[in-house]
């Protein structure tokens, strides 16, 4: 595996380069919600995270999410404050608690990929067909990639 990514290097390396500028394009061109504010983006994350680990801990959430705990901590604080979280006593652990999404919370999440969605909604409209067809046959691998991402180690720069 490893040659095979090594021999693929520079197209690997534009691949990265197109992800990171659509998340970023994307993350630029939605919609705030009204009365809400933009959250975020660790609140968004936690708030998707939650949702798909419903129970989950803080420390659970965290390595999850490749963050530290005290900024998970601290993200789900703003979350809690705005009614979109609940923290619920463990039932093994008297010291931990375990995160779940409220319905406010769920409805804001949705609210929230809908309006992410509309802000892509008119570019893919724009492509071709066979572009469409490239994008939807690679969801699994994106979806693999982000697990991947998400389950390696921080990396870290000095």
């Amino acid at each position: 595996m490893t040659r095979m990514v090594d021999s693929r290097r520079s197209e690997l390396r534009e691949l990265t380069i197109a992800l990171r500028e659509l998340a970023w394009a994307v993350h630029r061109r939605a919609p705030d919600r009204a009365g809400v504010g933009p959250l975020p983006t660790t609140e968004l994350a936690l708030l998707r995270q939650v949702q798909e680990t419903p129970g989950a801990t803080v420390g659970e959430l965290a390595q999850q999410l490749g963050l530290q705990q005290s900024n998970t901590s601290a993200a789900l604080r703003v979350l809690e404050r705005r009614g979109y979280i609940v923290r619920r006593p463990h039932p093994s652990d008297r010291r931990a608690v375990q995160i779940e999404a409220t319905e406010a919370g769920i409805r804001e999440h949705e609210a929230i990929a809908a309006a992410w969605a509309s802000a892509l909604d008119g570019a893919l409209a724009s492509l071709s067909e066979d572009q469409l067809d490239a994008l939807l046959a690679a969801v699994d691998a994106l979806d693999a990639l982000d697990n991947a991402v998400r389950t390696q180690p921080r990396a870290t720069t000095r």
